[in-house]
């Protein structure tokens, strides 16, 4: 079993995937990091150069690549929803769970010039925010909705509470 966390960039799917995969004794994998390691140079480097459609194909490349896998945790880039082929790729090695955070929190915790958002320039964040959040609840599996205030540690245990059975089961203490 695997989990694969989804939303938008500064949702914390990073920091609650590494907290989740502790909790659980799973391994963690990052997309990003692995897109960073492939390409060598920033994402929003990578998207400047080379384009919106060009990343988001090298990401798909990426999550295609993951196969025969089992007790990970998953952070997607925000933009992965825009490929069907590895959204549904995911769905076919994990659970899906989607990381809902309000807009105003998004906008206080991310600078897009540093962040790689694909779509940003032609969109602006909040409409990239409404675009993606639709596409998020028609892949997610579990809807997460982080309140204001509650900690790292609450979102992993909701996180748990939610997700099949032989994952709560197989968590370590």
């Amino acid at each position: 079993m695997n989990i694969t966390l989804i939303g938008m960039s500064g949702a914390g799917k990073s920091t609650i995937g590494k907290q989740l995969a502790k909790k659980l004794g799973y391994k963690f994998i990052d997309i990003d990091d692995l897109i960073r390691a492939k390409i060598g140079t920033g994402l929003q480097t990578f998207i400047d150069t080379y384009g919106d459609d060009e990343f988001i194909g090298l990401e798909e490349q990426i999550v295609i690549g993951l196969h025969s896998m089992d007790d990970h945790i998953i952070a997607t880039g925000g933009s992965i929803v825009y490929s069907e082929t590895a959204i549904r790729h995911l769905k076919d090695i994990s659970t899906i769970v989607y990381l809902d955070v309000p807009f105003i929190r998004i906008a206080q915790r991310i600078s897009p010039s540093q962040r790689g958002l694909v779509g940003f320039k032609d969109k602006g964040l909040r409409d990239l925010y409404n675009d993606r959040k639709k596409l998020y609840e028609h892949y997610m599996d579990i809807r997460i909705k982080i309140k204001k205030g509650e900690t790292k540690r609450d979102i992993v245990e909701r996180i748990i509470a939610l997700c099949p059975d032989d994952v709560s089961t197989s968590r370590s203490v």
